[in-house]
């Protein structure tokens, strides 16, 4: 087979498979259309290369306080709320309840610890990836477990020309976290009431993708971290890609597809 007609093949094969994917996911929920007017990414693990601190911040904060956090605990519990997750790990740990208030405390710590470390890079195809959802006429959301003042004023920093605050909806924005669906049904709302049809949801971690399909959105799940496919595959993404530039790369063919959904 000669390299043009190899291509062609894989161009055809990937259109395939998120024709399929829609059509799935259409027939699982019963909509009628997918026609999103938004696209509301996770933050860590998305936009920014940030996971890798993250895990080295929560091992070392909740070590001060007599908590084992391994860097898989990190990663399997990502999008969660901070304070959820050490409410979490207190009771398996140490057998007792503990207030939101005395976890907001250690949250603090572990909010400290990531702060002192090297600021993470945006990921790669992200900037490309916007630009093309705001050529399609998509807006751009944002749905994190964080509440960090400092990381939210980043967002704004970096994705000036695509996000503004009103669409940026954060751990305080919810009383349940991931992988309730909660956080995803507040950002439809902040995109202007949309319907879970009317957007996509881009997450790279088990907790978000549970959320982000338990509010019946559609799903893409990129892996940027050192959990299987499986394991994302297992909560429900619609699609997965290996990192968000090979998503960037493919947006055109999906957007078609979307494209030729809303018409129909």
């Amino acid at each position: 087979m000669k390299p043009n007609q190899r291509l062609s093949k894989n161009v055809w094969s990937v259109r395939n498979r998120m024709e399929e994917a829609i059509n799935r996911y259409l027939k699982t929920h019963g909509f009628g259309v997918l026609c999103p007017k938004a696209v509301l990414f996770d933050m860590d693990g998305v936009l920014y290369d940030s996971m890798p601190n993250h895990a080295v911040a929560w091992q070392r904060s909740m070590a001060t306080f007599g908590i084992q956090m391994t860097a898989h605990d990190a990663y399997a519990t990502e999008g969660a709320r901070g304070v959820d997750t050490i409410r979490m790990m207190v009771k398996q740990q140490q057998g007792r309840d503990i207030s939101e208030q005395e976890a907001q405390l250690m949250y603090d710590e572990k909010t400290r610890q990531f702060h002192q470390m090297a600021k993470p890079k945006i990921m790669p195809g992200v900037l490309e990836l916007m630009q093309q959802i705001k050529e399609s006429g998509m807006q751009v959301g944002v749905v994190t477990g964080s509440g960090q003042r400092p990381l939210i004023q980043r967002l704004l920093n970096d994705f000036a020309e695509y996000l503004d605050e009103a669409h940026i909806t954060t751990a305080y924005d919810v009383k349940r976290g991931k992988p309730n669906p909660d956080p995803y049904l507040a950002g439809l709302k902040k995109a202007g009431n949309l319907q879970p049809w009317e957007a996509l949801v881009v997450e790279n971690a088990p907790l978000g993708v549970h959320a982000g399909v338990a509010a019946q959105i559609f799903t893409v799940a990129v892996n940027t971290g050192p959990l299987p496919n499986e394991t994302l595959a297992r909560e429900g993404a619609n699609l997965i890609f290996p990192t968000m530039q090979a998503f960037s790369e493919q947006w055109q063919q999906l957007s078609k597809l979307i494209q030729l959904g809303c018409r129909s």
